[in-house]
């Protein structure tokens, strides 16, 4: 598979239990080419063990703040760039 994301600034944010022990979300923002074109995305990423998990969207568990602090790391990434 062709290379589509082309980050230009990534964090990493711990993942909260029952996430499995060293998950993480990876939150970037770069270029990602849809129809042959170039658009500037953020892109939120599980990984796992330091690896990304491709193809296994971000599941952010309900009655803890994950999802409040990616959210916030997407703020601050945005606002440098």
């Amino acid at each position: 598979m062709a290379k589509v994301f082309f980050p230009e600034a990534a964090a990493m944010v711990p993942a909260s239990p029952p996430h499995p022990p060293n998950t993480q979300y990876r939150v970037s923002i770069g270029l990602e080419t849809w129809g042959g074109e170039n658009h500037r995305v953020v892109k939120v990423q599980m990984v796992y063990d330091g690896k990304i998990a491709d193809r296994r969207p971000p599941s952010y568990p309900v009655g803890n703040d994950d999802y409040m602090r990616v959210t916030e790391v997407i703020r601050k990434i945005i606002n440098r760039s």
